[in-house]
């Protein structure tokens, strides 16, 4: 077993002390190092997604995040910039979305339209080259987190055309011939809802976690944060209902996080009795939005 390394407490590999990788790192590192992620008022994190982000901005490398949907993984970037202070970049990924997006886009119809009608400064190709979200973080004059959604929805090709990017932090606009460097690295957080593999060569550059489905008690901490006043009653009911669907394995798409604070917030709202919660389970629809799966909790409840 290697020593406690220097900067993430963890054993090294080489069996110096301190390790390589610290002595190597440690000057470019000082000011990353210093940045630590906590829970915010709005988010809450367990302790091992905090050490995970932690981790990935001490070794410089994309975060990427999984879990079911509504477990608050696109949340999570807007915590991390919260909580450091600093500006959030999102590039939301479609089905359609190619890499090249989010570098810069060259765009050539507008300069034709200008030169159709004698603009000024048509020959200045720079001025059609508008970069995109990856391309703003890294010509932002500040670090700032960058927060590439739900990746997975994109070809498979997509992952793979970012790895030199990511990496080397640069890219190469071949129409104005400039090379466009990070100023300073983004923290870069990747979602992921799994609907398909990421490549092998991707998942080996990135730092991995996934949020669990939090339990009874850390569900409670997150509904809380939105409803400091909640009536302890009420959420307890609430929870009651909401962990029993969770459970009944007919249903198949299992209520979420995002869909119980939707449900609290609408119980409150109604005014519901709380021994109707139980009994009647106003607004289901709130948290069960599947045909089958509503037939499946009514029948269960009789």
């Amino acid at each position: 077993m290697g020593n406690p390394c220097v900067c993430l407490g963890i054993p090294c590999v080489c069996m110096d002390f301190p390790c390589r990788f610290c002595r190597a790192r440690k000057e470019d590192k000082m000011g990353e190092m210093k940045q630590e992620f906590g829970s915010t008022s709005q988010y809450v994190a367990s302790e091992q997604l905090m050490a995970s982000v932690n981790v990935a901005i001490a070794l410089q490398k994309p975060l990427l995040i999984k879990g079911e949907p509504g477990t608050g993984k696109t949340m999570l970037a807007e915590a991390v910039a919260k909580s450091l202070g600093k500006k959030l970049i999102i590039w939301n990924i479609k089905s359609t979305t190619k890499a090249q997006e989010g570098l810069y886009v060259y765009d050539t119809i507008q300069r034709l339209y200008d030169g159709q009608f004698g603009e000024e400064g048509v020959d200045d190709i720079a001025r059609y080259i508008k970069l995109g979200k990856l391309g703003e973080a890294f010509d932002s004059e500040e670090q700032v987190v960058l927060l590439i959604d739900e990746i997975d929805k994109a070809d498979l090709e997509f992952p793979n055309d970012l790895l030199w990017e990511l990496d080397q932090m640069e890219f190469y606009i071949h129409e104005t011939k400039r090379t466009v460097k990070a100023k300073h690295r983004p923290i870069v957080i990747i979602t992921s809802n799994a609907e398909k593999e990421l490549p092998d060569a991707f998942l080996r550059r990135c730092i991995f976690h996934y949020i669990d489905f939090p339990d009874a008690e850390l569900m409670e901490e997150i509904v809380k944060t939105h409803f400091p006043d909640i009536e302890d009653n009420l959420l307890k009911n609430a929870m009651d209902v909401f962990y029993w669907i969770r459970s009944l394995k007919d249903v198949r798409k299992k209520p979420s996080t995002s869909e119980l604070i939707d449900w609290v917030n609408a119980l409150q709202i109604g005014g519901i009795p709380l021994e109707k919660i139980k009994k009647e389970l106003p607004f289901v629809g709130v948290i069960v939005k599947k045909d089958e799966d509503l037939e499946t909790v009514k029948g269960s409840a009789r």
